[in-house]
C-alpha cells in the first residue's frame, strides 16, 4: 500500500495518463496501490503484469476490498467500478508517480550507483532529518515500480524527498530520473555491476551518468572518486559538480580529514567544524557519507547538524550489518555482490580485530566476463592480511587450478555454503571474524542458524 499523500481526483488521474473520455466530477481516490492484498477504502488500484504475477488477476480482490477503480491494460471481469485502460500499466505509474512530482515545490534528490545506493540514502536522510522533514525511499524500492511508490507516498508537509534509483538494463536510469526529475544528483561510483544487460564498464557508467544528464541547469550533482573516469564525465557533462572521496580527484573540501579509525572499523572524521562518527565500518561508508553531507550542505543545514544526523545512522539489514553469535563477530554484507563492492566489504574485514575469515559466496548478473572477475576478486582476497577464505559457488569454481599458492590466507572451498557448512565449522574456533558477502540470490545468511546452533551457546 502506498500511503495517501493526497487526493486524487478522476480529473486528475485522467490527465495523468492521458485520458480523454468525459470525466467523473465526484470521484475522488484516497490513495494509490498496488497489490490487493493491502488496498484500502478508496485507493486507486494498478493492475501491473511482471514475469511471476498479473496483477489483473486480482482486480476484483481489490475492489472488493474498497478499491474505487482500477487501471487495467486488459479485459478484466464486468465490474460497475471506473476502469482506466491504458497500454502499459507500469508505464502508468510512472505517469501518475511523475504528476504527483510535478507538484511537489521541494528539493528532490535522486541517488544511484553501482553499490552504496542504500546507505548514501540512508546517510542522506540522516543528514537533511536534523533540519527538515524529509521522505526517502524505503529500503531498496529503487526500480520502476519501486520509484513511482517513493513519490506516490511523499506526504504534503515534506520538506525534501530522497529517491534511490537502481538499474539492470540501458535506459532504466534516464526513465526513473524523467519520473523523478532530481533538482540535485548524487551518484555513489560505477563499477562491474549487471554486466549481463549492460554489457561492460563503460555500459554502466554510461548508464548512471543518465542521472546527470537529466539535471536541471539549476541543479547539482555530487559524485564519487571511483573509477577515475566518473568525475571527469560527471564534470563534463553538469557544470555544478563537485566530487567526494578519498583521492586526490576529489574536491579538498570533500575528502576525510583527521580520519580515526575503531575497533570496528568504522571511521571518524571532520566536517566542517564538526566531528562525524560512523556507526557503519569501513571506508566505503566514509565515502557515502561524504555525499550525503556535501548534499545536506547544497540544501543549506548547518554542518554540525548533518554530522550528527549521518553519526546516528545504523548499519541496513544485510549492508555491512555487524552481529554476534557468542563469541563469534559477523560482517552480514550479503544483501548483494559486485566485484568492486566485495573488495570493499574485504577492505572492512582487514579493519578487524582477530583472527579474520572471508566467507565468499557468487557473484551475480556479471555476464560472460563472470568467471574472470571471480578470479580476479578472489586471489585479491587471498594476497590480503586475512586468516582464511571460504570460496564457495562461483568462487569456488574460479579456485580450481588458479595459482593461489602465493596468497597470505588459507583457501577453503566448498561448492556449496549450506551442505558444506561442516567443512566450515571444522576451522572455525568461534573467535573469529567472519565476513558473509555474497549476492541477494545466493542467500548466504542462512548460514547464521547453523552457525547460531554451534556457537551461540544456552
Amino acid at each position: 500500500m502506498i500511503p495517501a499523500a493526497f487526493t486524487w481526483t478522476d480529473v486528475q488521474v485522467r490527465a495523468a495518463l492521458g485520458i480523454a473520455e468525459a470525466p467523473r466530477p465526484r470521484l475522488a481516490f484516497t490513495g494509490v496501490s498496488t497489490d490487493s492484498r493491502t488496498v484500502h477504502p478508496g485507493d486507486l488500484y494498478v493492475a501491473l503484469v511482471g514475469p511471476r504475477f498479473d496483477g489483473h488477476d486480482f482486480v476484483e480482490a481489490a475492489l472488493a476490498a474498497g478499491a474505487r477503480a482500477a487501471v487495467v491494460s486488459r479485459s478484466v471481469p464486468p465490474t460497475e467500478a471506473p476502469l482506466y485502460a491504458v497500454d502499459d500499466t507500469l508505464v502508468a505509474l510512472g505517469r501518475l508517480a511523475s504528476y504527483r512530482r510535478a507538484r511537489l515545490d521541494v528539493p528532490v534528490i535522486g541517488i544511484t550507483g553501482s553499490s552504496g545506493k542504500t546507505s548514501t540514502k540512508d546517510f542522506t536522510r540522516g543528514a537533511l532529518g536534523r533540519a527538515l522533514a524529509v521522505h526517502a525511499t524505503e529500503g531498496n524500492l529503487n526500480n520502476r515500480i519501486g520509484v513511482p511508490i517513493t513519490l506516490l507516498g511523499t506526504p504534503a508537509g515534506a520538506e525534501a524527498v530522497v529517491v534511490e534509483m537502481g538499474s539492470n538494463e540501458p535506459g532504466e536510469i534516464g526513465i526513473l530520473t524523467d519520473i523523478v526529475r532530481p533538482t540535485l544528483g548524487l551518484l555513489t561510483t560505477v563499477g562491474e555491476s549487471h554486466l549481463e544487460k549492460l554489457g561492460s564498464l563503460e555500459g554502466v557508467l554510461d548508464e548512471k551518468l543518465d542521472l546527470l544528464r537529466g539535471l536541471p541547469g539549476e541543479g547539482a550533482a555530487v559524485v564519487g572518486d571511483v573509477p577515475a573516469a566518473l568525475a571527469e564525465r560527471a564534470r563534463s557533462l553538469h557544470g555544478r559538480t563537485r566530487v567526494a572521496g578519498w583521492s586526490e580527484r576529489a574536491d579538498a573540501e570533500l575528502r576525510p580529514a583527521d580520519v580515526t579509525v575503531d575497533e570496528r572499523g568504522a571511521h571518524s572524521f571532520s566536517w566542517r567544524d564538526a566531528t562525524v562518527s560512523l556507526r557503519v565500518p569501513g571506508r566505503h561508508a566514509v565515502e557515502n557519507a561524504l555525499l550525503a553531507l556535501a548534499a545536506s550542505e547544497e540544501l543549506g543545514v548547518a554542518a554540525a547538524a548533518a554530522a550528527d544526523g549521518v553519526s546516528a545512522v545504523e548499519p541496513g539489514w544485510m549492508r555491512g550489518q555487524v552481529a554476534r553469535i557468542g563469541s563469534l563477530t559477523l560482517l552480514l554484507d550479503c544483501y548483494n555482490a559486485n566485484p568492486q563492492s566485495t573488495r570493499a566489504a574485504l577492505d572492512t574485514l582487514e579493519l578487524q580485530d582477530g583472527a579474520r575469515v572471508a566467507v565468499l559466496g557468487s557473484m551475480l548478473e556479471l555476464g560472460p566476463d563472470s568467471d574472470a572477475l571471480h578470479e580476479d576478486v578472489l586471489l585479491a582476497a587471498l594476497r590480503r592480511d586475512l586468516d582464511v577464505v571460504v570460496a564457495t559457488g562461483k568462487f569456488a569454481r574460479a579456485a580450481r587450478g588458479l595459482d593461489t599458492g602465493r596468497g597470505r590466507a588459507a583457501l577453503v572451498t566448498l561448492d556449496d555454503p549450506l551442505d558444506g557448512y561442516a567443512r566450515l565449522r571444522e576451522i572455525l574456533t568461534g573467535e573469529e571474524v567472519v565476513l558473509l558477502k555474497a549476492s541477494r540470490g545466493v542467500a548466504l545468511e542462512g548460514l547464521l542458524p547453523l552457525l547460531s546452533a554451534d556457537f551461540g551457546g544456552e
